[in-house]
């Protein structure tokens, strides 16, 4: 069985989206300074990196990050590929052959060679899901949505596919590295930190081939 680890490395040079704090990496104690132990301090936004939505982040008394169904974020999942598509409408959602009863897809598009090629600046013409998209994937029963940047929603149009996705109840998996993963059905496993009401969390999240 192959694993293949579609996390993002959090680290101070890691891109974060306009307005929230870049990550800041401290070791306030560290044995090379004699002390006995070494620790580290780690201040970022829950939204940093590979993370997920929850519906807190856009609705106002959603619940939070902590109350997600681990069977949405466990389980079979397609990686679809849209290389040449600039955004996810409906029409290209159409395109794709996603299987009749998929409940997790994760979109491979062009956003993928910005990991690859190692970018630390914000890329604000990311491909996304479109409002028309996100009602597709809702109308098709899909439980769980990952992209491959730091959103699911165009930059100039954030809120309109958040809250959609999020009222409906699909989990949103933001932030993953598809780069060097090849179309087709895995395992997912997606597990973000249990921050008790929080509106997001980082998360570690793999496939199994």
């Amino acid at each position: 069985m192959a694993i293949y680890d579609i996390s993002l490395s959090i680290s101070e040079s890691l891109v974060v989206w306009p307005g929230d704090s870049p990550v800041c990496v401290t070791q306030p104690r560290h044995i090379d300074r004699g002390d006995h132990a070494t620790v580290s301090h780690l201040e970022m936004s829950a939204h940093t990196g590979t993370h997920v939505d929850a519906p807190a982040h856009f609705i106002q008394g959603g619940a939070g990050v902590d109350t997600l169904d681990l069977n949405a974020l466990v389980g079979l999942a397609l990686v679809a590929e849209a290389r040449d598509a600039d955004a996810l409408t409906a029409d290209v959602l159409a395109e794709l052959a996603i299987p009749l009863g998929t409940e997790r897809v994760l979109f491979r598009t062009r956003n993928s060679n910005l990991w690859a090629r190692g970018l630390q600046e914000f890329d604000e013409d990311f491909v996304a899901i479109t409002e028309d998209g996100a009602h597709w994937l809702i109308e098709r029963g899909i439980r769980l949505v990952g992209i491959d940047y730091l959103s699911v929603a165009p930059f100039s149009a954030s809120i309109p596919t958040h809250r959609m996705l999020l009222q409906a109840g699909v989990v949103l998996l933001e932030g993953v590295n598809l780069s060097g993963i090849r179309p087709g059905m895995y395992q997912l496993v997606c597990l973000p930190l249990k921050i008790e009401g929080a509106d997001g969390a980082p998360a570690r999240a793999i496939l199994m081939d």
